[in-house]
């Protein structure tokens, strides 16, 4: 979506730009494990594109991590590493952007708290989940949820 209006977006997830570069760094690593002559070396550049490629691949998964899906009565959509989740409005007992302070710095968070067949469960997304401020994703969940 171009529009630069935040509450006309309904799909969130992290920029096709950060997985990208992602998958690159990772294919770059391995290619230096590789070429890597030292044992202990090559484990760790090893491990760090590994870790790249899988972040890629989990983030390339998930795509779009949150969606408002139109209709009546309007679900979300939670993608996870198992697939799709989809709760209607009742299910979504709340939903609040949180500050966790992470090095040193408060991070906005969005919270989510859903009734996933029969038990409460705790979702929290940042802003590398959503690729926008979570403050803005609230609003618009909160517009089309109250309907």
């Amino acid at each position: 979506m171009t529009s630069s209006d935040p509450s006309s977006r309904l799909a969130w997830s992290t920029p096709m730009g950060a997985l990208v570069v992602c998958g690159i760094g990772g294919v770059v690593l391995a290619g230096a494990a590789f070429l890597a002559t030292d044992g202990p070396g090559r484990l760790l550049i090893g491990l760090a594109a590994a870790g790249l490629l899988f972040l890629t691949v989990m983030g390339l998964r998930q795509r779009p991590r949150i969606a408002v899906e139109p209709g009546d009565p309007v679900h979300v959509v939670v993608r996870g590493m198992a697939g799709a989740q989809r709760y209607a409005p009742e299910q979504v007992l709340r939903v609040r952007v949180v500050n966790y302070r992470r090095l040193g710095r408060r991070m906005p968070m969005l919270e989510m708290d859903v009734d996933h067949h029969g038990d409460e469960k705790l979702l929290i997304f940042g802003r590398w989940d959503l690729g926008a401020h979570p403050e803005d994703v609230l609003e618009v969940l909160r517009i089309h949820l109250a309907r």
